[in-house]
C-alpha cells in the first residue's frame, strides 16, 4: 500500500516504463537457463482498517483527535488530579460513554470487513501444477501460476486468456462488478499454444500494475526446440480481471499476472475513511469560541481573586494552613485557574454530543421504517449503514450519479427504423415519408416504401453486423427454426406482432453491448432471424424461411474516436460484403453524400426524442480490395508498437465511400420517475453529473431523456475526437479547447442572481459540458505542472458554470478523482455519489454522502454505502425530506445547547463577584450532573427527532425550498451569535432578577432569611422552566411525545427537588446541603412570583418576535400549508396521518 501511494505521489502509476516478466507454470525460459523466481505480492485482498493488535490504540487516536473528546479527556484529568469544586464523574462517565459506543461501532463494521476479506481470501480456485489440477485458497495464488475457472465462477486475480473450451478460443464475461456493464464482452486467447499447458514453455514481458480497466499491454515469448522462441502479442482482449464472471464458455485456463492488491480491481478500490458531516465541523468551530468564553471566565475570576485578597485580609474563619502559606506563588495562580476552568466547564456541552450520537442512531430508523422507500419487486426498503450523515443529506450540492442501472435500467428496446427515408415503426400505423407523415395502412405494406431489395440488405446488416453470440439451449436447432416458421407472412414482410416470445424464452442472447441485442431482435420483427456463429460461419433464417449462411472473414471493433464497427463478410456466391454501423456523426462523412439528407432528419428526431440512433450503410469489395485489407489488419494486429494507431488507419481506409442504407433507433428504459427525479433535484439548486463507463452516444442520449440536457443545450465536447481534430497535437488542441470553452461558459455567460441556479436564469444559454476518460487523463495529469494545475482550474470552471456535466468512459478509480476535485474545490460543495455496481465503490467512498442502488450488479455499492436505496427515485425523497428536516432538526439542537448551557454557567460566573472568587458553586452538585443529563436533555432529543417546520407533502412538491437551508445556512455565525446574544440575556435576568428579589433577604412569613443555597435553587429553577418553555415556542410539530417529555420534564424537575431535599440517609449526609430548601422555597409567595416573572420577562421578546413577525421571502403563501397538524399527536409519525408518506411506531 505504502509503494501504490508513493508512486501516486511522484506520478510512478502514469509514467513507469519498467515491465515485469513472468513465468508460465514457474518454468525456466529457456529451459536450459536457471529458474530464479520473481517477487511478487500474494493474492490476499485487504480491505479492513484495524487488526486485533492495534484496534485499541489507532481507534484511541482516531477519537481523540476530535476537538471535543480531547478537552473533555483533559478536563477528566484535571478533575482527578487538583481538588476542585465537582466530582471527576461529571466530565469521565459521559465520556468513556460515548468513547466506547463509537469504538464497538467502529469495531463491528471492521469485523464485518475482515469477514468479506476472509470469505474473498479463503475461497476454492483450481490450479494447473505439473499436469495436476489441485484446489488452492484464492490468496496462495502466485504470479505464474495457471488457474482454471469454469463457468459462472469469478476470476480470482488478473489472468491471461490461454485455454478456452470454445472451439473458437474465445470466452465470454461479464464486468458489472468492475464497470457496472452487464454485457458480455468477448475475450480471446494467445494464438497457436500447445493444447497441453504442461508442455508450454513462454514467459510474459507486460507492463507494471496501473488501475487503467481499458489498457493492457504485453507480449509473450514461446519457447520451442531451441528455436527462436515465437512472439505473440498481448492486449485487452486477452486479460481477465479479477471480479469479472465467466459466462457462456465451460472453462477457461489462465496465468496469472496481477495478484492481490495490485489487480486492476484493487487500484481501483478507494480505501474507506471516516466522514465527517458539515454540522459536526460547525460544531467544532462553535466549541472553539465557547472555550475562548471558557478561559476568558477563569482568567477573569483567576486575576480578580487575588486583586481581592491584596486588599482584604484572610477572614477569621478561613485562614490559611502553613502547607498552603510555603506553596509557590505561581503554582497556586495556576491551580486556582484550573479550578475555575472546572467550575465553568459546564459551559462546554459534554451531554451535547451524547445527544447528537442518539438523534443521529434514532433518527436513522425513520429512513429505514419510511413506506415509500419500501419496493414489492425486490421485497426491501431502505438501509442505514452510516448514521453519522443524516443531516448531510440536507447539504447536498453536487450529485454524482452512474448511468447503467442507476439512471436506466439497462434494458435496450428496438422503437424504429428507416430505410431509405422511409420510417418503419412496429405497431403502428403511421409512416414518415422524407418529412411528411402519411397514413397508408399497416407498416408491413411496403409497396409505397423502400425496395424490397433494400429492406432485406439493411436487414441483412442488423443480423450480421453485430458481435452478438446466442446461448444455446436444450431445445434443437431446427425446432427453433419450425416455431419461427409458424410467424405470420403478411405481403412478404414477415412480423410477430408478440415479438417472438417463444423462441426467446429458450434461447439467450449474449453480447458486449445491449443495443445490439436489441437491434437483432428488432430485425426479427421483420422477418430476419440471427441463428448463430459456428465456426466462423454466421447463419441468418430470412423470410422466405430459408437459412443464408455467411463466412465471418473480420470484425472492425468499435472504438470511442472512430465512433464505428464493421464486418466483412463473404456469401455463398462469393460476393465480399462490408456492413458498417455507428453514430451519424462518424458515419456521413464515410458515406455517399446523396443519401445523407433522407436519413438525417429521422436522426436528429429520434435523438431529440431521447432515443439512441446509429446508422447503417454496406460496401461490396472485390478481391484485390479485399486481399489488400486482409493484409493491413493481419500486419496491424502484430504490430507490438502503436498497435491502436495502426489498426485506426486501416479501419479508416476500408470504411470509406460506402452505401447509407438507413437508420434505427433504440430505447435505453429510464428508471422509474428517473426525469422528475432530476428535475426536482436540480429545482432545489443541485448540480448533477453523469459519471459512466459507457459510451459517449449511449450516455449523452441517457442525459436527454433524463432531462439533464435539454433541447437548447449547448453541449461543449471534450473528447479523444474533438482533440483529435485541427491536426495538432493533444496537448495544444486541449489547452485552446479549455480555453474557448471558458469564454463561452463562464467569462461570455450572464452573471446568475442570488440564490437562482443557472438552469432556471439563463434560458437559452444553457450549456453541457462532455468529457471522456482519456481526455480526463491529459487534464488532471499534464506534462507540466503549472498546465496541469491550470488545466484543472479551467475545466472546473467550465464545470460549475453547466447545468450539467457528462464523464464518460470513465474507470471506477477516474469517477472518485473527479469527486475528489470537486469536493475540494473553492468552497468545499458538499457531494453526494450515487450508483449500483462495484465499479461506483470508489466514488461513493471519495463523495461526503455516497448512495447505493439495490440494483442487478451485486451488492458491492450497497455494502460500501452510506446508505442505500431500491430505487433512484427515492433519492427525491430522501433528500429533500429526510434531509431537510434532519440538517434543520440538529441544527436548532447544537444550537439550543450552547444557549441553554450558557443560560446555565454565566449565573454562575457572576456569583463569583458576589462570593470573594472562592470557586463557591451557586447551584447543587446534584444540580450540575442532572441539567444537561436529566432535567433539558429528552425535551431536545424529542424536538430533533420529531420536529417538521414544514410538512413533508409541501417539502417534495415545493424542491426550491431545498435552497433555504443549503451552504449551511443555520449554522452560520449570525445565527449563532443570535443564540449566544440570548443566552446572555437570559443569564443576565435569571441572576439579577433574583438578586432583585433578594434585595429585601425576609422572605418567609416568620421573618427567616433565605441562605445562598436558596438563590441558587430560585435562579436554577427559572432556568429549567425558561429553556424548556422556549423550546416549547419553537415546536411546529405537537405529537404526544413532545407533550410527555417537556411538561413530564419539568414535573420531574419540580419532583426530583422535592425528594433531594428530603433526603437524610447517611451516604448523602456529606452532600446534602438542600435540605427542605425547595420546600421551603415554594412556601414564600415573594419567591413564587419572581419565578413566574422572570420566566415571562426571559420569553417575552421570543412571543412578541412570533406574533408580531410577518413572513417574508418567495414562499410567504405557502406559509399556512408549512405547518403540520397537531391532531397527530397520538401516533408518534413523521408526518401526518393523512399523507401518503407517514408512517408509524403502533406499525
Amino acid at each position: 500500500m505504502l509503494r501504490r501511494r508513493l508512486n501516486r505521489l511522484f506520478g510512478g502509476d502514469e509514467g513507469r516504463v519498467h515491465s515485469r516478466t513472468i513465468y508460465v507454470g514457474h518454468k525456466s525460459c529457456p529451459p536450459n537457463e536457471a529458474y530464479i523466481p520473481p517477487k511478487f505480492c500474494d493474492n490476499r485482498i485487504v480491505s479492513s482498517k484495524y487488526t486485533v493488535w492495534n484496534f485499541l490504540p489507532k481507534n484511541l487516536f482516531e477519537q481523540f483527535r476530535r476537538i471535543a473528546n480531547f478537552y473533555f479527556l483533559i478536563i477528566f484529568l484535571v478533575q482527578v488530579i487538583v481538588d476542585t469544586p465537582t466530582s471527576p464523574v461529571t466530565s469521565g462517565l459521559p465520556l468513556f460513554f460515548v468513547i466506547t459506543v463509537t469504538a464497538v461501532k467502529q469495531g463491528y463494521e471492521d469485523w464485518l470487513r475482515h469477514k468479506a476479506d476472509r470469505e474473498v481470501n479463503e475461497y476454492r480456485v483450481s490450479v494447473l501444477e505439473d499436469g495436476r489440477r489441485i484446489r488452492k485458497m484464492s490468496a496462495k495464488i502466485k504470479v505464474g501460476d495457471i488457474v482454471e475457472v469454469e463457468e459462472d465462477e469469478t476470476f480470482p486475480c488478473d489472468l491471461i486468456l490461454l485455454q478456452s473450451s470454445r472451439d473458437d478460443g474465445t470466452c465470454f464475461v461479464t464486468t458489472a462488478s468492475l464497470d457496472g456493464e452487464s454485457n458480455h464482452k468477448t475475450h480471446y486467447t494467445v494464438a497457436d499454444l500447445e493444447s497441453d499447458l504442461q508442455y508450454l514453455s513462454s514467459t510474459i514481458e507486460c507492463e507494471q500494475p496501473q488501475p487503467d480497466l481499458y489498457k493492457f499491454v504485453g507480449r509473450m515469448h514461446i519457447y520451442r526446440n531451441s528455436q527462436e522462441p515465437d512472439v505473440r502479442s498481448l492486449g485487452p482482449e486477452n486479460l481477465l480481471l479479477k471480479g469479472a464472471n465467466l459466462k457462456n464458455t465451460q472453462k477457461i485456463c489462465g496465468v496469472a499476472v496481477y495478484t492481490g492488491m495490485e489487480t486492476k480491481m484493487a487500484l481501483n478500490y478507494q480505501g474507506k475513511s471516516q466522514k465527517r458531516s458539515a454540522v459536526e465541523k460547525s460544531i467544532n468551530a462553535f466549541l472553539l469560541v465557547y472555550l475562548f468564553i471558557l478561559v476568558s471566565k477563569a482568567l477573569v475570576c483567576t486575576t480578580l481573586k487575588y486583586v481581592w485578597q491584596g486588599k482584604h485580609d484572610e477572614p477569621w474563619y478561613n485562614e490559611k494552613t502553613q502547607k498552603e502559606k510555603d506553596t509557590n506563588q505561581y503554582l497556586k495562580m495556576f491551580t486556582d485557574f484550573l479550578s475555575f476552568m472546572v467550575l465553568f466547564n459546564f459551559i462546554i456541552p459534554v451531554s451535547m454530543y451524547v445527544t447528537v450520537e442518539m438523534q443521529k442512531f434514532l433518527g436513522s430508523f425513520f429512513i429505514a421504517w419510511d413506506k415509500d422507500f419500501f419496493d414489492p419487486e425486490i421485497q426491501e426498503g431502505a438501509l442505514v449503514n452510516t448514521s453519522d450523515l443524516n443531516e448531510e443529506l440536507g447539504q447536498v450540492e453536487y450529485i454524482f450519479t452512474d448511468k447503467t442501472g442507476t439512471l436506466t435500467q439497462n434494458n435496450m428496446e428496438f422503437i424504429e427504423c428507416c430505410i431509405d427515408g422511409f420510417q418503419y415503426k412496429h405497431g403502428d400505423g403511421s409512416s414518415e415519408l422524407d418529412g411528411f407523415c402519411v397514413t397508408d395502412g399497416p407498416v408491413n405494406k411496403i409497396q409505397q416504401k423502400a425496395g424490397r431489395e433494400r429492406e432485406e440488405l439493411f436487414l441483412r446488416a442488423l443480423c450480421l453486423c453485430h458481435t452478438v453470440q446466442i446461448k444455446e439451449s436444450t431445445m434443437h436447432r431446427q425446432d427453433q427454426i419450425d416455431q419461427i416458421d409458424q410467424i405470420d407472412q403478411v405481403d412478404g414482410l414477415g412480423v410477430d406482432h408478440e415479438f417472438l416470445h417463444p423462441p426467446q424464452k429458450e434461447t439467450g442472447f449474449i453480447a458486449s453491448s445491449p443495443d445490439e441485442i436489441a437491434l437483432v431482435k428488432g430485425a426479427m420483427r421483420y422477418g430476419f432471424t440471427f441463428l448463430g456463429l459456428e465456426s466462423k460461419n454466421m447463419k441468418i433464417l430470412n423470410r422466405n424461411k430459408d437459412v443464408e449462411t455467411y463466412e465471418l472473414l473480420h470484425v472492425l471493433n468499435f472504438d470511442p474516436v472512430r465512433r464505428r464497427m464493421s464486418v466483412m463478410v463473404r456469401s455463398k456466391t462469393g460476393d465480399i460484403l462490408l456492413f458498417c454501423k455507428g453514430a451519424d456523426s462518424s458515419m456521413f462523412p464515410q458515406v455517399r453524400q446523396e443519401e445523407v439528407e433522407r436519413i438525417r432528419m429521422h436522426v436528429e428526431r429520434n435523438a431529440t426524442e431521447g432515443y439512441r440512433t446509429l446508422c447503417v450503410a454496406y460496401k461490396h469489395l472485390n478481391a484485390q480490395e479485399y486481399a489488400r485489407a486482409d493484409a493491413d489488419l493481419r500486419e496491424a494486429r502484430l504490430a507490438l508498437q502503436d498497435r491502436e494507431e495502426k489498426l485506426m488507419a486501416v479501419y479508416n481506409r476500408v470504411e470509406t465511400d460506402m452505401i447509407l442504407i438507413g437508420a434505427t433507433a433504440v430505447e435505453d428504459q429510464l428508471q422509474d420517475e428517473a426525469a422528475q427525479t432530476m428535475e426536482a433535484l436540480q429545482g432545489a439548486g443541485m448540480k448533477v453529473w453523469v459519471l459512466t463507463g459507457d459510451k459517449m452516444e449511449t450516455a449523452k442520449s441517457t442525459c436527454y431523456a433524463c432531462g439533464l440536457f435539454k433541447k437548447n443545450t449547448e453541449l461543449l465536447e471534450l473528447t479523444l475526437r474533438t482533440l483529435e481534430d485541427g491536426g495538432r497535437s493533444r496537448e495544444e488542441r486541449l489547452h485552446d479547447l479549455l480555453l474557448e470553452y471558458h469564454k463561452k461558459a463562464v467569462q461570455d455567460a450572464p452573471p446568475v442572481k442570488l440564490g437562482i441556479t443557472r438552469s432556471w436564469s439563463v434560458a437559452g444559454h444553457d450549456y453541457g459540458f462532455i468529457i471522456d476518460g482519456a481526455s480526463l487523463s491529459m487534464v488532471l495529469s499534464s506534462s507540466s505542472e503549472p498546465n496541469s494545475r491550470r488545466y484543472k482550474n479551467l475545466f472546473l470552471q467550465i464545470c460549475q458554470n453547466c447545468t450539467a456535466v457528462l464523464c464518460c468512459r470513465m474507470a471506477p478509480l477516474q469517477k472518485a478523482q473527479i469527486v475528489k476535485l470537486v469536493k475540494n474545490s473553492k468552497g468545499n460543495p458538499i457531494t453526494l455519489s450515487v450508483g449500483d455496481g462495484a465499479n461506483d465503490v470508489s466514488m461513493i467512498l471519495e463523495a461526503h454522502v455516497g448512495i447505493g442502488i439495490k440494483g442487478k450488479e451485486g451488492r458491492q455499492a450497497v455494502k460500501n454505502s452510506d446508505y442505500a436505496i431500491p430505487k433512484l427515485k427515492h433519492l427525491k425523497k430522501l433528500l429533500l425530506a429526510h434531509g431537510h428536516l434532519y440538517y434543520v432538526r440538529i441544527a436548532h439542537l447544537v444550537q439550543y445547547f450552547f444557549y441553554k448551557n450558557l443560560c446555565f454557567i454565566l449565573p454562575q460566573f457572576l456569583y463569583q463577584f458576589f462570593c470573594g472568587y472562592s470557586q463557591q458553586p451557586l447551584y447543587d452538585a446534584a444540580y450540575l450532573t442532572m441539567y444537561n443529563i436529566c432535567f433539558t436533555s429528552m425535551p431536545i432529543l424529542a424536538y430533533s427527532l420529531l420536529e417538521q417546520h414544514i410538512c413533508i407533502e409541501v417539502l417534495l412538491e415545493h424542491s426550491t425550498l431545498y435552497r433555504d437551508i443549503a451552504k449551511n445556512a443555520m449554522l452560520r455565525w449570525k445565527l449563532f451569535l443570535y443564540w449566544t446574544a440570548l443566552g446572555i440575556f437570559h443569564g443576565l435576568v435569571f441572576f439579577f432578577g433574583v438578586r432583585f428579589l433578594f434585595s429585601n433577604p425576609a422572605l418567609q412569613d416568620n421573618g427567616q432569611v433565605f441562605g445562598n443555597w436558596s438563590y441558587g435553587t430560585i435562579v436554577f429553577t427559572v432556568l429549567v422552566f425558561t429553556v424548556t418553555l422556549k423550546l416549547a415556542l419553537d415546536t411546529r410539530h405537537w405529537t404526544w411525545i413532545n407533550h410527555f417529555v417537556i411538561w413530564g420534564s419539568l414535573a420531574f424537575y419540580v419532583f426530583f427537588s422535592f425528594f433531594w431535599g428530603g433526603i437524610i440517609c447517611r451516604p448523602f449526609l456529606k452532600h446534602q446541603r438542600l435540605y427542605f430548601v425547595f420546600a421551603n422555597m415554594l412556601s414564600s409567595v415573594s419567591a413564587w412570583l419572581v419565578i413566574i416573572l422572570l420566566i415571562l420577562l426571559s420569553l417575552l421578546p421570543e412571543i412578541l418576535l412570533v406574533v408580531l413577525r410577518k413572513p417574508r421571502g418567495p414562499h410567504a403563501r405557502q406559509m399556512k400549508h408549512r405547518l403540520p397538524s397537531s391532531g397527530t399527536s397520538t401516533i408518534f409519525m413523521l408526518s401526518q396521518t393523512a399523507s401518503t408518506h407517514s408512517f408509524s411506531w403502533s406499525d
